[in-house]
């Protein structure tokens, strides 16, 4: 006599074979999480980093400028990878191109 709950258990282990659309389907979820974080995350960043970019290259003395530690000066020279920056009257450091944040309208 063949219990039931053992017919159960063996007509459980049987699946179904679903072939290649079942392997794509469960690939399916990664692929759609990739797209998400390249859309939310990565393009972003790379945009906002591309744009970085272009404002140092285009600094010339005379602008207003924010360092990354919080230096407000204005630039009366620049060199290849540094930029002299006058942070008060006769008062003039040398800062890394890298290290300026950002750019302010200039004096007039």
């Amino acid at each position: 006599m063949v219990n039931f709950f053992t017919a159960v258990a063996f007509a459980a282990d049987e699946a179904p074979s679903s072939g290649g659309m079942g392997q794509l389907m469960s690939f399916a979820p990664l692929v759609i999480l990739f797209v998400i974080f390249y859309f939310l995350l990565i393009r972003p960043q790379q945009k906002k980093a591309k744009e970085h970019r272009d404002m140092i290259s285009k600094l010339e003395k005379g602008d207003v400028i924010v360092t990354s530690g919080g230096i407000h000066g204005t630039i009366t020279g620049v060199a290849e990878d540094a930029a002299t920056v006058e942070i008060a009257e006769n008062v003039r450091v040398k800062v890394g191109r890298e290290y300026i944040v950002s750019k302010k309208k200039s004096k007039q």
